[in-house]
């Protein structure tokens, strides 16, 4: 990847990152048995994070930062309907 100053696995690494956070909160909001919509909302705020961290801190991740912020939407719509109806959530 020569035209961003990124290496191959630098890339790899910033894919990595957001997907183990997610993964965390995944893991200890099921330990602490919270309401699922706790933890889509828990979700949302980690993949937002990443994606102001993506745009303010490393240079040419703009694209990632979209797609993080994308994700977010899609958390916080299903942590929207599941705290509606609970029955309805895909989860």
């Amino acid at each position: 990847m020569s035209h961003i100053d990124v290496d191959v696995i630098d890339f790899l690494l910033l894919t990595i990152y957001p997907a183990a956070g997610l993964l965390a909160v995944e893991a200890a909001y099921r330990a602490a048995r919270f309401p699922l919509w706790v933890k889509l909302l828990a979700q949302a705020a980690v993949s937002t994070g990443f994606a102001v961290a993506y745009v303010t801190l490393i240079t040419a991740h703009w694209l990632t930062s979209i797609v993080l912020l994308f994700l977010a939407a899609a958390l916080l719509y299903q942590a929207r309907r599941a705290k509606i109806d609970p029955a309805k959530s895909v989860y």
